[in-house]
């Protein structure tokens, strides 16, 4: 088996597992959240997460480590396959658009941007409001 082949081999089975973390997210998601599922750390002063919210938060987070496998297999094809111009350029859009749903999800998830600090009160797991 040639090098070139070996690569697209493990591109293509990147590929697979990040499409496969993403559905098997989507099934597993539902049952948690139906459950009641809540995050570890919710914001200061949030209530309890609805069944709504909990799946939505859930989905996202299969849906960012997904696509952060298919950024990986991207890479993988792309530099070690065809490491032409164009291709490079190709990847770079896809890589700039990814990273921007990421972005978007990070905040749907979260309610903060990816590089913002948490908030103390949540690092320490107190509700109190900072005077």
């Amino acid at each position: 088996m040639e090098f070139r082949q070996v690569i697209e081999a493990v591109g293509q089975l990147v590929d697979f597992a990040g499409v496969a973390v993403m559905v098997i997210g989507a099934v597993v998601s539902l049952p948690l959240a139906i459950r009641g599922h809540q995050a570890h750390q919710l914001p200061p002063g949030a209530g309890k997460l609805g069944f709504y919210r909990s799946y939505r938060q859930l989905l996202g987070r299969s849906i960012l480590l997904g696509l952060e496998l298919l950024v990986a297999a991207d890479i993988i094809r792309t530099v070690a396959v065809t490491p032409t111009f164009a291709s490079v350029g190709v990847l770079a859009i896809i890589v700039l658009i990814r990273t921007f749903l990421s972005f978007s999800l990070e905040l749907e998830i979260t309610g903060r941007w990816p590089w913002q600090k948490e908030p103390a009160a949540a690092r320490t797991g107190s509700a109190a409001a900072p005077s």
